[in-house]
């Protein structure tokens, strides 16, 4: 367990545990997960052999106003988190849509790196969340390309079919294109995925074939390739390497600022 978590972390609890279904440590059975993955994960962290940071939970997080000891204090954090908005110099802007909330942690990383917004639905998103996304989406000017992971099952077949459905109802203007990019009978097939039963008391169970197959069952390495080979396909390499030069020259000056 601890080998798989350190070869590419950081990893969700379910992550792990089909990192070690695949190669054939557990048996792939919920009680392997509770008993075993989460009861040793939370062992190894109690024990500090393994660091917390190497398991990402974003399912519980705080809520707290950013608040400064001085005036020195907010220039030096605002030096240090300054960064130029990347997409303002591209042909086209990106959104990445995810089903499950216990992986914004393992995308993040990636997402933030290019700047680029990651929308968790947790399942079916709510009304006043697809209202939102599309009204940011009717205000850019620009072709807006949204690609999605999910769970390879009924719903998770069913989740993006209706994201896409309501945001050009409420963006009917917008140069929108959508595509899902997990989880692909393609992948399950290329990556050797755990399946699981399809749950048979779903009500979109009758048109779905074969066997389920979670989003975290991808290997997080293939995650966050896959994410950030989408995102940089939309990129201009030269308009970015001068916003970079710039965003470093700014943030220097403000580095300064806060110096004196």
């Amino acid at each position: 367990m601890l080998d798989v978590v350190e070869e590419d972390p950081p990893m969700t609890v379910r992550q792990v545990y089909y990192q070690l279904v695949s190669r054939g440590v557990i048996e792939k059975t919920e009680s392997e997960y509770k008993h075993t993955v989460v009861r040793l994960l939370t062992k190894l962290r109690r024990e500090h052999r393994m660091p917390s940071g190497h398991i990402a939970d974003n399912t519980r997080w705080m809520r707290k106003p950013k608040s400064f000891t001085s005036i020195e204090h907010a220039l030096t954090e605002t030096a240090r988190l300054y960064r130029r908005a990347v997409w303002a110099t591209q042909p086209a802007c990106v959104e990445i849509w995810l089903e499950k909330e216990a992986l914004a942690g393992v995308l993040y990383d990636v997402t933030a790196e290019y700047d680029v917004p990651l929308m968790v639905t947790r399942g079916y998103a709510s009304e006043s969340f697809l209202y939102s996304a599309a009204e940011a989406i009717r205000e850019n000017s620009k072709p807006t390309y949204l690609y999605y992971l999910g769970d390879h099952d009924p719903s998770g077949r069913d989740i993006p079919r209706v994201i896409e459905r309501r945001l050009r109802e409420e963006a009917p203007d917008a140069d929108l294109h959508f595509e899902r990019i997990a989880v692909t009978s393609q992948q399950i097939k290329r990556w050797r995925l755990p399946t699981r039963p399809t749950k048979t008391d779903d009500s979109r169970a009758k048109g779905f074939r074969g066997r389920s197959v979670e989003v975290d069952a991808i290997p997080p390495d293939e995650l966050r390739a896959l994410v950030e080979a989408k995102i940089t396909s939309h990129i201009r390499p030269r308009a970015l390497k001068a916003l970079q030069v710039a965003e470093e020259s700014e943030q220097g000056l403000l580095k300064t600022f806060s110096e004196h």
